[in-house]
Order: C-alpha cells, then sequence, then structure tokens
C-alpha cells in the first residue's frame, strides 16, 4: 500500500489496517494511509494539540510539586489543562473512528461491486 496515494478505493485488509493504525496507533496517521489527506491531516493536528496540552498540564504539576518541595509553595491546580487535552485527544480519536468506519463500508462496498462483475463459473452453467 503507497502511503499519500490519493483517495482510491482500498481493499477490506487495508481498510483493517488503516483502522487498526488509526484507533490504537495516531489518530488520523490510518486516514493519511488510506489517501484521506484532509480528514487525516486534521485529525492528526487535533490529536497533537492534545497531547501537547496533557504534556503541558503534566510539567506544569511537576513544577509545581518541586516547588512544594524545595520552596514551600501553596498549592495551585492545572487540571484543566489536562481535562482539555484529554476532551481534544477524544475527539480527535471518535474523528478518526468515524473515518475508519467510513473507509471499511467503502472497501466492503468496492469489494461487493467487483465481486457482480465476475462471471459465472463453467460448471454452475
Amino acid at each position: 500500500m503507497k502511503i499519500f496515494s490519493g483517495s482510491k478505493g482500498i481493499d477490506t485488509v487495508a481498510a483493517r489496517n488503516c483502522f487498526l493504525v488509526n484507533q490504537l496507533a495516531t489518530p488520523g496517521l490510518g486516514s493519511l494511509m488510506a489517501g484521506r489527506i484532509i480528514p487525516g491531516l486534521g485529525q492528526v493536528i487535533v490529536a497533537v494539540a492534545g497531547f501537547a496540552l496533557v504534556a503541558g498540564w503534566f510539567v506544569l504539576t511537576m513544577i509545581q510539586t518541586y516547588k512544594q518541595l524545595t520552596e514551600d509553595a501553596p498549592a495551585k491546580s492545572y487540571a484543566q489543562f489536562g481535562a482539555a487535552g484529554a476532551l481534544v485527544f477524544l475527539a480527535a480519536w471518535l474523528w478518526s473512528l468515524v473515518t475508519s468506519l467510513s473507509l471499511g463500508r467503502q472497501a466492503k462496498a468496492a469489494e461487493r461491486d467487483a465481486q457482480s462483475h465476475v462471471p459465472p463459473r463453467l460448471n454452475d452453467v
């Protein structure tokens, strides 16, 4: 399978592989592999933004914890960054789920169309 090969029809094996990459690796990467460039880029950008928010929350929390241990700083919560990041990443994941299911439906429809153009077997006649 060529990456970024355009939005040609894909077979069911390629659709399954794109589904697995979209759902288990990086949201949007499977969409890009299937040739859906615009949705794939959007999903990757949204997922990276969500990850950046979660990473920012973690860094701020660790800095706050260090300051509390060394300088006796007052407690401050940065939970809104973590929650926002998780929601943004979840949105990217759900968007890639919808795209993956669409790819599966498209592949099954193409497979049915291809099977309908097959001539009958000679021993069935």
